[in-house]
């Protein structure tokens, strides 16, 4: 059985920095640079998503603006079908 096209280059850690985003907003308005990446590397992202996490710009990010950095970063390597993207 062929697998559908849009499955073919999701990584195991599809969705993963979606999950980081919801965690980092759970109960915060706005959130630093710092901060995610230190919860980036404290809940062992692959190497890939913390590279997008580190092009962060320093300062604080209400989530809007921190999804949008972010999905530029993501859609700059081309890694949207790979890793997904976050909102």
């Amino acid at each position: 059985m062929r697998q559908p096209l849009s499955n073919i280059n999701r990584s195991d850690d599809y969705g993963a920095l979606q999950r980081l985003v919801n965690d980092l907003y759970r109960e915060a308005e706005f959130v630093s640079r710092l901060d995610a990446v230190v919860r980036a590397e404290s809940v062992d992202l692959p190497e890939d998503l913390i590279e997008i996490v580190s092009l962060l710009p320093p300062g604080l990010y209400a989530r809007q603006t921190m999804c949008d950095q972010l999905n530029s970063a993501i859609n700059g390597h081309s890694w949207g079908q790979v890793y997904g993207t976050v909102e």
